[in-house]
């Protein structure tokens, strides 16, 4: 704009002028050198809120903020030197206090002999602009102090901006890679990487926590976490990229030699036997799930254990011992270790789960809960004790399902309160479902709902099938449906006890030597009529053995008990004392104390148990093919009353 003289041609170009004034979008103003207000456009009203009646006339200071109240005169001082003044920047004062950002230009007016004698100011605000600008300045001042590499692409993939933390990062300066492509950071492996993740941001998507590697300028490869956002210019198409880099070199590091460690954890886990499935024992069919927790180490306190106890019971103990990690599993393993151990001995359940607890007050995790069960098909019945566990469920052969009624108890390690053993009666054909906390428990849903859902799975399973191992996958399958993860270690047992023996008889003695013979005689009578007796010669020997035992050592009455099975052939003697016998090397000059060493020697299995008001000593034999025809067997036994007993076990043939 050049300086404005005054109008030559009268009236009509007066108007004219004025006219292109009043419709500015800018505040125009003239003043004279003394700063006197002269003329206000309608522009000028609406920026400073004065009408021109309420302005002209007036000193321009009215517009000045006080501490620019000296910038004024200079301004003045340089219009009347004839300069011109182009987009000066500062601030000026509306009527109503408010302070605006003013971006003012002015120029000198001259008379027509070319006299500067005032001056014509052209005012725009820039309020918003100047926001705006410290606004960005602020974002620059945190995108170059953040923490994180930031830098913004092309959707070509060339570099436009680069922060001075992604300088530490990858060791580049900004001059060096403003204008590169991305590609100079990644590494030859994942050179496709890139182009992909460009046209995702080019469809507009939003990509978060992307994690992948990155090289520096050293040739070191950094695992970084990166997050991408489009940018859009202001019609709203996408030019290009904003991304975040964090390196997490340490992070994956240290996930990685975690991971192992868990891995070792578990891998010395598994060598204990601590996990998995038990062994299949006779008597007993059984199938066993374990689903380790997903979270943390793997590595938790379940556990659980099948039992040969001899004479055709079945011992079956589960347990979760309270915590995580190798610490509860090393618990598990002395717990487990332990319970086997006292079962083996014939403990009892009640005193096992006692001598449990017991055990348990010294160990680092003290809170774990356990149910042990001794299961006798020969007898039809399961003795149990409970140490705080959740119910044991039973299902009959007809699919009915109920909890079997035990005591509940304290767990193992709080003490003061004596557990309650149970003797209750086996089916044969029953299946029991033992179980821990991790298969009913979840974060979505009620135990109480989760233990019915139990119940109607089993009942709705056994229904269809009687294979324990599709039983146990789809009681698996209902209870956690589409789980991959797991909050805690899930154990299931499914144990079916599918007959009892095919035949037990017992007969009462008195404890006295007559009941040696006569308890040969009925084991052999007993042995014709299930037709084994190619066992005969053995078990006679050995149930002379324990009878003979039992009067010399123990009080009567006596029970001999007869029982066999597909397997095997089991003998009892149950006498009225509870101290156990055992078998011992005897002297060279003893003529007695041999025994049991013969027991141990010929028996397939052989123990002792205690009872309610004594013990029971059994062995058992497993059954052998019958003998051939025609051949005769004949056992010579020593009776106890002196002399010798010949006793025919197979007639001749005719």
């Amino acid at each position: 704009m050049t300086a404005v003289k005054a109008p030559r041609n009268g009236a009509g170009e007066q108007e004219l002028f004025r006219g292109l004034v009043e419709c500015s979008q800018d505040a125009i103003l003239t003043k004279t050198l003394d700063g006197r207000i002269t003329f206000w456009n309608a522009a000028a009203q609406r920026l400073y809120g004065y009408r021109a009646e309420e302005t002209v006339g007036r000193h321009i200071g009215l517009l000045v903020p006080p501490d620019l109240k000296d910038e004024e005169a200079g301004l003045l001082e340089r219009i009347g030197r004839g300069e011109r003044i182009e987009h000066y920047e500062t601030r000026r004062v509306a009527s109503d206090g408010r302070v605006l950002d003013v971006d003012v230009s002015l120029w000198p007016v001259r008379s027509r002999r070319g006299v500067v004698h005032a001056a014509c100011s052209l005012t725009r605000d820039i309020t918003d602009r100047k926001k705006a600008e410290a606004q960005i300045d602020e974002l620059a001042v945190v995108v170059e102090s953040a923490q994180d590499a930031i830098l913004i692409k092309r959707l070509d993939g060339r570099i436009t901006f680069w922060n001075a933390a992604a300088q530490r990062m990858y060791g580049y300066l900004a001059g060096e890679m403003v204008g590169q492509h991305i590609g100079l950071l990644i590494p030859p492996d994942l050179k496709d990487e890139e182009a992909g993740l460009l046209e995702r941001i080019g469809r507009g998507e939003r990509i978060e926590h992307y994690e992948t590697r990155r090289a520096t300028s050293d040739g070191r490869v950094l695992d970084v976490d990166v997050t991408l956002w489009p940018i859009r210019d202001r019609s709203g198409v996408i030019t290009g990229a904003c991304s975040t880099m964090r390196n997490i070199t340490d992070r994956k590091k240290a996930e990685r030699e975690l991971a192992e460690l868990y891995a070792q954890q578990r891998h010395i886990a598994l060598a204990l036997r601590l996990m998995g499935a038990s062994e299949q024992i006779p008597g007993a069919r059984a199938a066993t799930r374990y689903l380790p927790s997903t979270q943390g180490q793997g590595v938790g306190g379940d556990w659980l254990d099948l039992i040969d106890l001899g004479a055709g019971r079945v011992g079956v103990i589960i347990g979760d011992v309270m915590g995580r990690g190798l610490d509860a599993a090393v618990v598990m393993g002395q717990l487990r270790s332990a319970a086997r151990a006292l079962a083996l001995a014939g403990t009892p359940p009640c005193e096992l789960i006692q001598t449990l607890d017991t055990f348990t007050r010294g160990l680092p995790e003290q809170f774990v809960t356990c149910t042990y069960l001794e299961a006798d098909p020969a007898l039809g019945e399961v003795t149990a004790c409970s140490a705080g566990h959740l119910p044991v469920w039973l299902v009959a052969p007809d699919a009915t399902v109920g909890a079997l009624p035990v005591p509940t108890g304290i767990p193992l390690g709080v003490g003061g309160v004596p557990h309650q053993e149970v003797r209750l009666p086996l089916r044969a054909g029953t299946t029991l479902a033992l179980y821990t906390d991790g298969l009913v428990e979840t974060p979505h849903s009620d135990i109480g709902t989760q233990l019915d859902l139990l119940t109607a799975t089993l009942s709705e399973v056994f229904t269809t099938t009687t294979d324990l191992e599709e039983a146990a996958d789809r009681v698996l399958h209902t209870l956690l449906p589409n789980t991959a993860t797991y909050a805690d270690d899930v154990t299931l047992l499914l144990v079916g006890f599918p007959a009892a023996p095919l035949d037990t008889v017992a007969v009462d003695l008195p404890g006295t030597p007559s009941s040696v013979p006569e308890g040969r005689r009925f084991l052999l009578r007993t042995l014709r009529a299930w037709g084994l007796t190619a066992l005969a010669d053995t078990a006679l020997l050995l149930s002379s053995e324990l009878l003979t035992n039992a009067v010399c050592h123990a009080r009567g009455p006596l029970t001999l008990r007869v029982w066999y099975s597909a397997r095997e052939l089991g003998v009892e003697v149950v006498d009225g004392s509870t101290p156990r016998p055992r078998a011992r090397l005897a002297d060279t000059a003893e003529e007695n104390g041999r025994g049991l060493m013969l027991v141990e020697a010929l028996a397939d299995a052989w123990g002792t148990r205690p009872g309610a008001a004594g013990k029971t000593v059994w062995f058992t034999l497993l059954r052998a093919p019958a003998p051939a025809a025609g051949h005769r067997q004949c056992d010579t036994a020593a009776d106890p009353r002196g002399g010798e007993e010949a006793v025919a076990v197979a007639e001749p043939v005719s």
